[in-house]
């Protein structure tokens, strides 16, 4: 048992003055462990933020917890949401941003020489054709490739 915890329980029948004095503590030690010993109940937002945080797998940062707790009847600010999560240890994914992979033109591998810059323009359809290949950002965020062929002479 701490002299701290001693003098907690004897002072029903002593004052904490002189309890303090007999065993050579500061009284203000004491008092700052009554202070700290009275903790505060958690607000009834910080415990449904943590409930929305989590139902969205850590996706939703300040903004849309504002947002979603404001729809719960929770009026909080940005500020308090950003200390509360990080008191809670609770840190929202950010996911890296996705580029795609083009071509790479300094490999200092063999490049295929263009056929089509010494010859004449085809006079025929269904001689020479060509292609170009792009990439279209989706909505939902995947990618997709668009791969275009046309025939030189329709051109």
């Amino acid at each position: 048992m701490s002299q701290l915890q001693f003098i907690d329980q004897q002072r029903v029948h002593y004052p904490v003055q002189l309890l303090c004095q007999v065993l050579r503590v500061v009284p203000s030690r004491y008092y700052a462990l009554c202070q700290r010993a009275v903790t505060k109940a958690e607000p009834a937002w910080e415990t449904a933020m943590i409930d929305v945080f989590d139902d969205h797998q850590r996706r939703y940062g300040t903004r849309r917890l504002q947002v979603e707790l404001r729809e719960l009847g929770h009026r909080v600010g940005r500020q308090a949401l950003r200390t509360a999560l990080r008191r809670h240890g609770r840190k929202a994914l950010q996911p890296k941003a996705f580029t795609p992979r083009t071509t790479d033109s300094t490999h200092g591998k063999h490049c295929t020489p263009n056929l089509l810059l010494d010859q004449p323009h085809p006079t025929q359809a269904n001689r020479v054709w060509v292609s170009d290949i792009t990439y279209l950002p989706l909505a939902n965020g995947n990618w997709v490739y668009c791969c275009a062929f046309q025939d030189v002479c329709s051109k």
